[in-house]
């Protein structure tokens, strides 16, 4: 049924409220050691549990195949690990898990993996930069949003207050190469996007090293005030770390969102 808590009296594991018995209790449901402590009789009742939830965006634009290094993953794989990782883990608690495309709604059960795997297994768009998706949110979902957002802020913007309108939370996972963090060019560099529409050369890279450090920044706080706004939570992870840990964050911080 998943666990987690309506915040009402039903079935669950979680102890809610004590209740005066009533005609037709049974008495296996009477609580009898806070019954002793007066003259009535006294139900235990527990918190309903209910399933969540829980809709995935994985960007799969050009920019998310690049990667620094022969022996680190490309951005995607990362990604796209990541959020099959933690469907995995919601869908053995009992939670529905799906797409945020209405053509992958969410669904419980061991044979919703094989139909996600199978659409984060398909081919990458070709456009540089992705658009999150936000039609297919249910009301009051959680939701994560796995991109590198270095394309227009523009879109997720309007996606996160398309979310915060159907009271859906959740978390915005920035995931970059640690070659796009350290900016560790030097001398005469050519600068092109993955998908080829963007292009830049230059004789002096290591001039443009703190204004790109610093655009870089602003960027990110930027993403981290817009999920804030919606209630949203923010975090990067580079293809350079351990990938355990980022889900562990992930999966808490699902948790929190609700």
């Amino acid at each position: 049924m998943g666990g987690h808590g309506r915040r009402r009296a039903g079935p669950g594991e979680e102890f809610w409220q004590y209740r005066p018995a009533q005609p037709g209790d049974a008495a296996r449901m009477i609580d009898w050691r806070r019954s002793a402590r007066s003259d009535a009789q006294f139900i235990r009742d527990r918190e309903a549990q209910a399933a969540q939830t829980v809709c995935l965006w994985v960007d799969d634009a050009a920019s998310m195949r690049f990667s620094g290094a022969p022996d680190r993953p490309e951005k995607t794989d990362r990604a796209r690990l990541l959020a099959l990782a933690l469907a995995v883990l919601m869908i053995r608690a009992g939670e529905r898990v799906g797409l945020t495309d209405p053509a992958a709604p969410p669904r419980p059960g061991k044979a919703q993996l094989m139909r996600l795997a199978g659409a984060l297994a398909g081919p990458g768009a070709a456009a540089d930069y992705g658009v999150p998706v936000a039609d297919g949110l249910p009301a009051r979902a959680r939701a994560l949003f796995v991109s590198d957002f270095l394309g227009d802020p523009a879109p997720v913007a309007a996606a996160l207050g398309a979310a915060a309108d159907r009271g859906v939370t959740g978390v915005l996972l920035q995931v970059l190469d640690p070659v796009e963090e350290a900016f560790p060019f030097d001398g005469r560099t050519i600068f092109e996007s993955m998908a080829g529409s963007l292009r830049h050369e230059t004789r002096a890279a290591a001039d443009l090293r703190d204004r790109y450090r610093d655009r870089l920044a602003q960027r990110r706080a930027h993403l981290a005030g817009l999920a804030r706004a919606a209630g949203w939570q923010f975090s990067t992870h580079h293809t350079g770390q351990s990938a355990q840990s980022a889900l562990l964050w992930l999966y808490a911080a699902l948790e929190r969102a609700r």
